[in-house]
């Protein structure tokens, strides 16, 4: 595919980096004030779900333009384009081609606007890295659904409104991805019992959710009943499809390079040590490959070709990069590597909440033994475990 922008998007390309030179200050002068201005200000431009329909709210943009705006944001660290990051990232584009039309009314605008957080019921205490295997039931009473069950490592579950769930309806045990159906659950529906899992840096961005007899009305279903598996493989995949990320772990490659820099080691700079070098240039190296594996999937959806399973090639090496910055970063600093605060602590402890926060990024949108599952099965073809 030839990349090469029309001259239509090179001025695009000008139009975001005019805005941000007039509309983004210093990371240190980023307070609420310059950020519910700046939500305003982009939602105004519709650049807040560029690439979703313009008869929805979205900003009707293409796919090659939606790249360089988020390309120049990335380079530039500016702030999330809208904040309702679960909604933009998989809710809204599976309500959009899933969803009926009062559901797009009800919730796309409201996304959008960053009106309020969603949460994502996938995971339980028994299925994880075979989400089909999930328990949590669903029964049709009338015009409502009676769900029982559990969901666990449900981010931002204390303070979301709503929650995109899984739920399993039918009783098939052949092929138990039929029997899953996708409901959009109120979080103040009474029989929802929120739990917090506090993390190994002390925050809660997980939760444990229980359902005691939780009535949901059919209204609320996404999608035909048992077709939830693929409402949710279409969701994930607007996730993993896109390539901004990368900016993201370019900067963070950028400061470990400087940290190595100035870090000593036996007597000499980090930077000059063998083994720190080579590790460095192999994170270099897949790093690459993640923007390699980003412009194939973008090729793809300009030939309009749905993107499957392939982008859980770098939600894989994502979640294995995120570790290994982390952890040379404190083996690089010796025993000054286990202090997080306090003046001997490097760079305030960043390294170390960052080696510490991991598991936000590693386990949401599927772990890795998820990703490896679907990379074998799918892609390669590999029979699947008895």
């Amino acid at each position: 595919m030839d990349f090469q922008l029309t001259p239509e998007e090179e001025a695009f390309r000008e139009e975001v980096r005019a805005f941000l030179d007039e509309n983004l200050p210093p990371e240190d002068q980023r307070g609420p004030e310059f950020l519910a201005e700046w939500n305003r200000k982009v939602r105004e431009k519709r650049w807040v779900g560029f690439s979703w329909p313009a008869e929805v709210g979205g900003g009707g943009g293409s796919l090659m333009k939606q790249v360089i705006l988020k390309e120049e944001m990335a380079k530039r660290k500016a702030p999330p384009l809208g904040t309702c990051f679960m909604g933009l990232a998989w809710v809204g584009p599976a309500i959009i081609e899933y969803g009926t039309e009062e559901q797009k009314k009800r919730f796309i605008p409201d996304i959008l606007d960053g009106a309020y957080q969603w949460c994502t019921g996938y995971s339980e205490p028994d299925a994880g890295s075979d989400l089909a295997a999930l328990k949590c039931r669903a029964v049709r009473e009338g015009d409502h659904y009676v769900v029982n069950g559990q969901k666990i490592w449900t981010s931002i579950a204390m303070w979301s409104k709503w929650m995109i769930l899984l739920v399993r309806t039918g009783t098939d045990p052949s092929d138990k991805h039929k029997g899953i159906t996708c409901l959009l659950v109120p979080m103040d529906t009474p029989g929802i019992t929120v739990r917090p899992i506090r993390n190994m840096s002390g925050g809660s961005m997980f939760a444990e959710v229980f359902f005691d007899n939780v009535r949901v009305p059919v209204e609320n279903r996404l999608g035909e009943e048992g077709e939830g598996w693929r409402v949710t493989v279409s969701a994930l995949a607007h996730e993993r499809s896109g390539i901004s990320e990368i900016e993201g772990l370019r900067r963070r490659l950028d400061a470990l390079r400087e940290l190595a820099r100035r870090t000593v080691r036996r007597g000499r700079p980090a930077a000059e040590d063998p083994e720190v070098r080579r590790r460095i240039a192999s994170i270099d190296t897949r790093i690459e490959a993640m923007r390699l594996n980003g412009m194939r999937f973008l090729t793809r959806q300009l030939k309009g070709e749905p993107l499957g399973s392939e982008t859980s090639i770098n939600k894989l090496h994502r979640a294995a990069l995120e570790i290994e910055i982390g952890e040379l970063a404190l083996e690089m600093q010796g025993a000054r590597g286990a202090v997080a605060g306090g003046a001997a602590a490097v760079d305030g402890g960043g390294w170390q909440r960052f080696s510490l926060s991991w598991p936000e990024v590693v386990i949401g949108g599927g772990t890795p033994n998820i990703q490896k599952n679907i990379i074998a099965e799918r892609i390669l073809g590999l029979p699947k475990d008895a």
